[in-house]
């Protein structure tokens, strides 16, 4: 049996982030975390995380809450519809290059704080985030590229991969988030913040329509966070091939190397250039196999463990509380609900 494609999962960091200005203003957080399926208690476990449907739940949630979808991170709320008026409004342009420069005078014209620029130099071209000259949280700006990066994605049917990222912010404890949403290489404490790529992108035509697109902001912003994410790593690379297994099937660190044509010890290299190795690798994929499977079944905790390769549920009930700092039974029992009928996605 072969598992479920690769969701993956985001840090109680970022959950913290994103609750923030809603805590500061007293807003009921608590009914937001619940209508997302995460538990409170996970918010006192620094190593936990949660599925990325979960965050994208808690992100419509917060929206319909503080009737802002940038998550009160600029000093003007960008209002419940915001971001679907701006889809429409560069759906039908030209190519990728009139799409991006309509939306950043969109985003302009919403925000007050923050505003992208594009600009090509030679074979390159870059999305400037400008902040007014004061530094921001990183994850206003790591937002604010999703929302724009993801949809420019979505409009040409392609990722565009990101070759450098900058960001004025510092440095978090955890930066896997990301780099794997945009790339590896990433630079904090930057003068300026930006994104790099292919000039030729901006050559790519539109090729979505009206009919797509409800599809499209009916399913955000989970699309957004999962479909176009970086997946040129070898982590990545490696994640995606040991998905289409389960765990008792994952090969040894010399037969994958052999199936990826490449030495043992250059698998090991590239892993290493990603502060990765193959056995944190494994760990870490069978712990959001485990998160991904508490979220959206009604599996025991004994069939979870199964499903992810131990024998013994007391082993698992140790590496999962390793992993995550939790114990299975916070995840079971905070298992993320259906959408109540007033549940929009973040772009209704």
């Amino acid at each position: 049996m072969t598992l479920t494609h690769d969701k993956g999962t985001t840090s109680i960091n970022l959950v913290h982030e994103a609750i923030f200005a809603a805590t500061q203003r007293n807003l009921d957080v608590r009914a937001a975390l619940q209508h997302a399926g995460i538990s409170e208690e996970l918010l006192s476990a620094s190593r936990a995380r949660v599925s990325t449907l979960a965050f994208a739940r808690l992100w419509a949630a917060l929206a319909d809450l503080m009737g802002d979808e940038f998550f009160g991170l600029d000093s003007h709320p960008m209002r419940r519809g915001s971001y679907a008026l701006m889809c429409h409004a560069v759906l039908h342009t030209e190519n990728l290059e009139h799409a991006l420069r309509r939306m950043l005078k969109f985003l302009r014209a919403v925000l007050d704080d923050l505003h992208g620029e594009l600009r090509c130099e030679g074979d390159q071209a870059l999305i400037i985030l400008h902040d007014r000259g004061v530094t921001r949280r990183l994850f206003a700006y790591g937002t604010w590229y999703i929302l724009v990066h993801g949809f420019a994605c979505w409009l040409a049917r392609r990722r565009i991969p990101l070759h450098e990222m900058r960001f004025r912010a510092t440095a978090p404890n955890d930066d896997s988030d990301y780099r794997t949403r945009f790339c590896e290489d990433i630079t904090f404490s930057a003068t300026e913040t930006l994104i790099r790529f292919d000039r030729r992108f901006l050559n790519l035509k539109v090729v979505e329509t009206e009919s797509t697109l409800r599809a499209f902001l009916q399913e955000a912003p989970a699309n957004i966070l999962v479909k176009y994410r970086n997946e040129s790593s070898t982590t990545a690379l490696i994640r995606r091939r040991l998905r289409k297994q389960t765990p008792d099937e994952w090969p040894e660190l010399d037969t994958l190397a052999q199936l990826m044509n490449m030495s043992s010890a250059t698998l090991q290299r590239r892993l290493l250039a990603e502060d990765m190795s193959y056995r944190r690798l494994k760990d870490e994929l069978r712990r959001d196999i485990a998160i991904d499977l508490f979220s959206n079944s009604s599996l025991t905790v004994a069939e979870v463990a199964a499903r992810t390769g131990f024998q013994e549920t007391s082993a698992f009930h140790r590496a999962f509380k390793k992993w995550t700092g939790a114990s299975p039974g916070i995840y079971r029992h905070s298992k993320e609900r259906p959408a109540s009928k007033t549940s929009r996605s973040v772009n209704s």
